[in-house]
């Protein structure tokens, strides 16, 4: 994929560019590229504006965490950096919750095994639902963190609609 100015290789042959939960998960897949960046840069709006990438083809991954009858369980919204997931509306009634907020930053790196603003949807564990915006699904290629703020991924939407524990839907309202 050539989005922006990045110069892109298969993921797989830069495990040295990947989080470790990252790295074993697109071991394998195919259309999964990874580009080196200023760790520095890593936020959206300043990587966006250094790399010539849109924000339009540039998706967010945050964790939320939802609570029900006492119980924790996260899970992970990815949405174009243009929108804003409606979390406590769309979110917190498509996971049942009873309230919702975004996870702790300790947390969230904590569990996942990535830095923070590299979090990304590859990677995750096994039973966190990956809410995936339809727009981000139909996207040919959007470029998301790498697990590691000194990298980023470029992968097709299809290919994150397709992720074993994906759920499409409209995220933004």
């Amino acid at each position: 994929m050539a989005i922006g100015t990045l110069d892109w290789v298969e993921a797989g042959g830069r495990p040295d560019l990947l989080a470790a939960p990252v790295a074993r998960a697109v071991a394998g897949l195919d259309g999964v590229e990874v580009a080196e960046i200023d760790p520095g840069l890593a936020d959206t709006a300043a990587f966006c504006e250094r790399y010539g990438v849109a924000m339009g083809e540039s998706a967010n991954c945050v964790i939320v965490a939802a609570k029900r009858a006492g119980e924790v369980g996260y899970a992970a919204c990815l949405v174009l950096a243009t929108m804003r997931a409606d979390v406590n509306g769309i979110v917190r009634r498509h996971l049942g919750a009873r309230k919702i907020s975004f996870a702790p930053q300790d947390d969230a790196v904590g569990l996942t095994g990535m830095e923070y603003g590299g979090i990304t949807p590859l990677g995750l564990p096994e039973e966190w639902p990956v809410l995936v915006d339809e727009a981000v699904a139909a996207h040919p290629g959007v470029v998301i963190g790498s697990g590691v703020r000194r990298s980023k991924l470029a992968v097709p939407g299809s290919l994150l609609a397709g992720l074993k524990t994906a759920q499409v839907l409209r995220l933004a309202n």
